[in-house]
C-alpha cells in the first residue's frame, strides 16, 4: 500500500462559517456525499471533540463487499471551530479499522479553500492486506466537494 492518504482542494465562494456549520450537521454529510453509501443520519450537530453521531448506510452503492445496509458511528477526533474536522468510524467491522476523514478551511481569493482528505495510515495490521482500503477512491473526494460547493451556495 504505498499511498495511504488522498487530499483535494478546491476553492469554493462561501464563507468559511457557513461551510463549516453544514459539516457539523449529521445531515449535511448525507447531503454532499458523493459515494452514495450516506442514506441518512442520526444525531446532534458536534461541537468537540468527541462528539458522536449515526450514519445508515448501502455498501452496495460502490458494489464492492456484499455487506448491504449497516450503520456506522462517527466520532470525531479533531475540531477546530470554523478551520478543521476530522472524524472516524465505528461499526459493523471490529476492531474498528482506525481510518479517517476530516476537512481543513482557510481563507481563500474568493472565498474558502477547503481540503478534503481521507487518511488510512493508522489502520491496524489486520486490515493492512485485506484490499478493503481505500473505501472510497480520490474522485469521490473531489466530487464531494463539487456537491459541497452546490449546496452552500
Amino acid at each position: 500500500m504505498a499511498t495511504e492518504r488522498f487530499e483535494v482542494q478546491r476553492e469554493i465562494p462561501a464563507a468559511a462559517a457557513k461551510i463549516f456549520a453544514l459539516l457539523c450537521d449529521p445531515n449535511g454529510h448525507v447531503a454532499i456525499d458523493s459515494s452514495g453509501m450516506l442514506q441518512s443520519a442520526d444525531g446532534d450537530h458536534v461541537r468537540q471533540v468527541g462528539d458522536e453521531f449515526v450514519v445508515h448506510m448501502d455498501r452496495e452503492s460502490l458494489n464492492d463487499y456484499p455487506i448491504g445496509k449497516y450503520d456506522v458511528t462517527v466520532i470525531i477526533t479533531r475540531f477546530e471551530q470554523d478551520a478543521l474536522i476530522e472524524w472516524t468510524v465505528s461499526g459493523v467491522i471490529e476492531p474498528p479499522i482506525r481510518h479517517l476523514y476530516g476537512y481543513r478551511l482557510e481563507a481563500g481569493a474568493t472565498g474558502t479553500l477547503v481540503t478534503s482528505y481521507y487518511d488510512w495510515s493508522q489502520i491496524g495490521e489486520q486490515y493492512r492486506d485485506t484490499g478493503i482500503l481505500p473505501v472510497i477512491p480520490e474522485a469521490a473526494l473531489r466530487a464531494t466537494l463539487g456537491i459541497l460547493a452546490r449546496t452552500v451556495k
